[in-house]
């Protein structure tokens, strides 16, 4: 990819192994078992043209989890990825589990994947290829050579902020509350993230918050600007309110290069991000942990796409998105700059002859099946093997 949005060897949070690591495959649900079966062979491919071999498991998680175990993310599925080196994760959920109670979701599997790895910063770039700028709903020109970065917390916040709960109040009343809720270290430990990738590419950072009407936003920009000045003087650290970025990114993407926030404006600003690349089948994503004394840390890997039930089972799903983010795990978790490069380079160049799956085939174009994308990456890393 290029220089920036996925750089070599940044924040590679485990050093080259002596042994096979451990990968374990959790693909899920939807169109999850589909993008991770092009991964698989991806994997495969590895193992026999360089020599690369993965000690690789596999279980459920999410909807499939819940049916065969009752719970989305059963005990030993946890421990499993606890045990693995980096996790690669499909999809989670769809309308089957609409009224499954709140607690045993699909999605809850994830949540949970990602608080007992202590899964703090996600990682999710948002880049155009060149080949792709006009399937953006935006002028090509403003969103060509797109590049950007956002890290967002991932396991503070709102969503795991208590109190939580609907709260009867009687005559007929009920109240929701969500609490949103975040520690000086929290916000330390990723606000040192992004200002270390910051480092690596163009030396700039935006914090975004809320801080004129949140209080846990005032102290997300006190906390952020307090690393900036004491750790990071040379970074370019500016602070934006949420709304703003919501109507920047539109307006204006390119101006953006680092950008970190909380969970919640995480969640919508990166959609919204991944979005003016054309499609969201093309982006990956990476959710580390802290490292160990080691180096290693705990690491998860997942297309930004959800489960898309209604593609489910069709051969339509694009499996870019889930190839790099196993080409993430190659660069942050397995120090495989080489042969990330490689598998990058043969998605651009299969781009650039313009084979499509349908998310991102225009008008004329007859868009390959999932197998029919994996065969065209796979016969191109052959050829630049």
């Amino acid at each position: 990819m290029s220089q920036h949005g996925l750089g070599p060897r940044q924040l590679t949070v485990k050093k080259a192994m002596t042994k096979n690591p451990k990968l374990l495959l959790l693909a899920g649900d939807g169109i999850g078992p589909e993008v991770m079966n092009e991964t698989r062979r991806v994997i495969q491919w590895l193992s026999a043209a360089r020599g690369l071999d993965f000690d690789v498991d596999e279980d459920l998680v999410g909807g499939c989890a819940f049916d065969a175990h009752g719970h989305p993310a059963p005990p030993a599925v946890i421990a499993k990825a606890l045990a693995a080196d980096a996790v690669l994760l499909g999809a989670v959920g769809g309308p089957k589990w609409a009224g499954v109670d709140y607690a045993r979701r699909p999605e809850q599997g994830l949540l949970d994947l990602r608080k007992k790895l202590g899964l703090f910063a996600n990682l999710r770039p948002a880049l155009c290829f060149d080949a792709l700028k006009d399937a953006s709903s935006l002028k090509p020109d403003v969103v060509s050579g797109l590049d950007i970065l956002i890290v967002r917390e991932l396991i503070g916040g709102i969503y795991f902020g208590e109190p939580a709960g609907i709260e009867d109040l009687g005559g007929g009343q009920r109240r929701g509350v969500n609490t949103q809720v975040y520690t000086t270290e929290e916000i330390h430990r990723v606000a040192r993230v992004a200002f270390d990738l910051a480092g690596k590419r163009d030396g700039r950072l935006t914090s975004v918050d809320k801080a004129n009407v949140m209080v846990s936003g005032l102290l997300w920009r006190e906390e952020v600007q307090k690393i900036g000045n004491k750790e990071y003087p040379d970074i370019q650290l500016d602070h934006m309110y949420a709304d703003n970025c919501a109507m920047q990114l539109v307006r204006a993407p390119k101006q953006f290069d680092v950008i970190v926030t909380d969970n919640l404006f995480g969640d919508l600003l990166s959609d919204a991000a991944a979005m003016l690349t054309g499609s969201l089948g093309m982006l990956p994503s990476a959710s580390l942990g802290a490292r160990d004394e080691s180096g290693r840390a705990h690491a998860l890997y997942e297309p930004v796409h959800g489960s898309a039930p209604d593609i489910a089972g069709t051969g339509k799903a694009n499996p870019i998105a889930m190839i790099l983010s196993f080409v993430m795990a190659l660069r942050y978790s397995f120090d495989r700059a080489v042969d990330a490069d490689l598998i990058d380079k043969a998605v651009h160049n299969v781009l650039a002859q313009g084979l499509r799956t349908g998310d991102i085939a225009g008008g004329g174009e007859t868009p390959l099946s999932t197998a029919a994308m994996g065969d065209a990456i796979l016969s191109e890393m052959e050829a630049l093997n």
